[in-house]
């Protein structure tokens, strides 16, 4: 069987898989580059050699570029600013979308999208308005700025090193702005104007607010003296319920300890503070013996009024009787004699008045449940998460992060199963409880985005103009051709975690592992498909079907088989297994190969139909409340935008 066979049978079934989603992006990848190897299609000493490809450094340097930028305030300050537009829909995308726009240009696109997401869920619940007329315009926004230079997104870097090896001549730093550029403003003109009509407004007002407002799930249980759980720790508890229902607070002579702290062990008395739906709160009284703290006062005050005194009873007897004898009489008579007899009882019994006084008081207290204080955070869960396919018992979120699930939300509406069942997706939004110094940390760990912070700061304001130095020297370095891409921007994430812009163990968690993964294995690939002839194959039928008709036609027809295949896997796959096709379609044309690159680098960018297509678009799913099918509405006119103002100004920049 011919190379060229084999290679597109392994990137069919690559493809394939990428689609089904069964598998994480990267073991696909990895399993096709082994797959190569084992059928000799890669060199087996050159099986790793994409990991030390100038792509996959450049891509890594970038993402602790971008961490050092939202560890510098950058969304503080963006927040401070945005916050003032006002309710004005119009003002707000203007801002919103404009910013990301200009800051996916600077620093990877899916960092700018997470720097503004959190101050896009503010803007909309100041304004009780629906995120979602602004999360996919902002996502959208993301890919559209990444589009402008070099370090915007993984396609360019990826293309820039490809014309290198292919020219002996990369691209550089802005060669991709006078195209892109243009391509930005005309898609940000279109969502502006027209495009955000089309956005579906799947979620309610103020909707994420509402489904994360606590006092409305939150339940208050006692644990009596006949309790099963008197005596037992949280963790005991757990275990013997067989279910993962968080205690967020432990209330014991009026102090309030939150739940994760909660090390000692329960007594009667103590109230707990939890979530919990019908089937939890009969699994609580069965098992645990757990009663809602309203019904135990009641019983408390009737087993009060059975142990009223002799005098007490006597009271309320002649209190019958004076209502059975109408309003005359006695009756009328009661007000001053009761009055006397109470100020008489409270002189002879002050303190017992009093402790009826706080005990009504306490029960008025508690008629509502009250959340302040609970370090509560929401968190959208991230597509290259360690969450992704797993439980909360297989993360062991209490025991390794110090932290409580409380609710999990998806497609815009708060999940009813129980919470042990629940294997979280990218995308899906997590109520979560912790302290709050672990709770910055563990959320970086577990790959969560925090969407809207309770007493959580999202960013530590510190050395703004230090990271903006080290990024503008890097960006010198780079126009003047003092220094390659990879190696100057390696430089400067290795200068920011040297001076302290974020520390070393968050700059390692700042590489996507993923994304260098399927960038690293499929890089070989990648060139298996062109040495293979497999390239050629498919560039010899494309100039044959379009032999008869201009290549602007055939430019359009590349554009369009790329951004179809950056919405069905990822943008940074798409680039590489279309660059070998470009590159082969411009030797057949015997034209520059510098127009069809181009034309593979927009248009691998242009995932606007799918929330799969690109981590921004799974980021907004969840808290925007969208469907997999809302994407399109806004995604294909924008796309068809793109493709009209990219086309012709490709060509007026480089010319065939």
């Amino acid at each position: 069987m011919a190379d060229s066979t084999l290679v597109f049978i392994v990137l069919g079934l690559t493809l394939a898989a990428f689609v089904w989603g069964r598998f994480r992006y990267d073991l696909v990848a990895l399993a096709a580059l082994l797959g190569s190897v084992m059928l000799g299609l890669v060199p087996g000493d050159e099986a790793f050699m994409g990991f030390g490809h100038p792509a996959v450094i450049t891509v890594a340097a970038v993402l602790v570029l971008s961490r050092g930028f939202e560890r510098s305030g950058v969304v503080d300050v963006i927040a401070e600013q945005v916050l003032k537009v006002g309710e004005r829909l119009f003002l707000q995308l203007l801002v919103l979308v404009g910013t990301v726009v200009v800051l996916s240009g600077i620093m990877n696109n899916v960092g700018a999208l997470a720097l503004l997401l959190p101050v896009a869920m503010r803007l909309a619940r100041e304004h009780d308005a629906s995120p979602s007329l602004l999360l996919m315009p902002l996502a959208f926004g993301s890919l559209l700025g990444g589009l402008t230079t070099l370090i915007g997104t993984p396609p360019n870097i990826i293309i820039a090193s490809y014309r290198g090896s292919v020219t002996g001549d990369s691209f550089g730093m802005f060669s991709f702005s006078p195209v892109g550029v243009v391509v930005a403003l005309a898609g940000f003109a279109f969502i502006l104007l027209l495009g955000w009509r089309l956005v579906p407004q799947r979620a309610g007002k103020a909707s994420t607010e509402a489904m994360f407002d606590t006092a409305h799930y939150l339940v208050e249980l006692r644990v009596g003296e006949d309790s099963k759980a008197n005596g037992m720790s949280l963790r005991e508890l757990q275990q013997e319920l067989e279910e993962t229902i968080p205690v967020l607070a432990v209330v014991r002579d009026d102090r309030r300890r939150a739940g994760h702290a909660f090390f000692g062990n329960l007594r009667e008395g103590d109230i707990l503070l939890m979530e919990a739906g019908p089937e939890e709160m009969k699994l609580l009284e069965d098992k645990a013996g757990l009663r809602l703290g309203k019904e135990a006062e009641e019983e408390e005050l009737e087993a009060e009024e059975e142990e009223q005194t002799p005098d007490e009873e006597e009271q309320a007897a002649e209190n019958e009787e004076q209502t059975a004898e109408g309003e005359e009489g006695p009756r009328a008579r009661q007000p001053a004699d009761s009055s006397k007899r109470d100020s008489t009882d409270k002189e002879q019994d002050p303190v017992r008045g009093r402790e009826k006084k706080e005990k009504e008081k306490e029960k008025e207290d508690r008629s509502g449940v009250d959340t302040e204080g609970l370090q509560l955070v929401e968190a959208v869960v991230r597509n290259d998460s360690m969450m992704v396919n797993r439980t909360v018992t297989q993360l062991r979120l209490h025991n390794q992060f110090g932290l409580h699930l409380v609710a999990v939300a998806r497609d815009g509406g708060r999940l009813k199963q129980r919470l042990h069942e629940i294997r979280f997706r990218p995308g899906d939004v997590l109520l979560l409880q912790g302290g709050e110094s672990e709770l910055a940390e563990s959320l970086a760990t577990l790959g969560c985005l925090p969407l809207a912070n309770r007493n959580l700061t999202l960013g530590q304001p510190r050395m703004l103009l230090v990271s903006i130095a080290i990024f503008a020297t890097a960006i010198l370095a780079m126009l003047f051709d003092l220094l390659p891409a990879a190696v100057a921007l390696s430089t400067a994430a290795l200068a920011s975690l040297l001076v302290g812009v974020l520390p070393l163990r968050e700059g390692y968690q700042a590489i996507d592992g993923p994304v260098i993964v399927l960038l690293g294995a499929m890089i070989p690939v990648g060139e298996a498909l062109e040495t293979s002839g497999g390239a050629a194959l498919v560039a010899e039928a494309m100039l044959a079907w379009g032999s008869g008709w201009p290549v602007v036609v055939t430019l359009v027809v590349l554009f369009l088989l790329s951004m179809v295949l950056s919405n069905v896997v990822n943008n940074a796959a798409a680039a590489l297994l279309m660059a070998p096709i470009a590159a082969s379609l411009a030797t057949g044309f015997d034209a520059s190969v510098d127009p069809f690159l181009m034309v593979v680098a927009v248009s691998a960018s242009c995932a606007f139909l799918t929330p799969i297509g690109h981590q921004s678009n799974t980021l907004v799913m969840g808290p925007g409340g969208y469907r997999f099918g809302d994407y399109w509405k806004l995604g294909l006119p924008l796309s068809l935008v793109v493709l009209a103002v990219a086309i012709p100004m490709i060509l007026l920049v480089w010319p065939l």
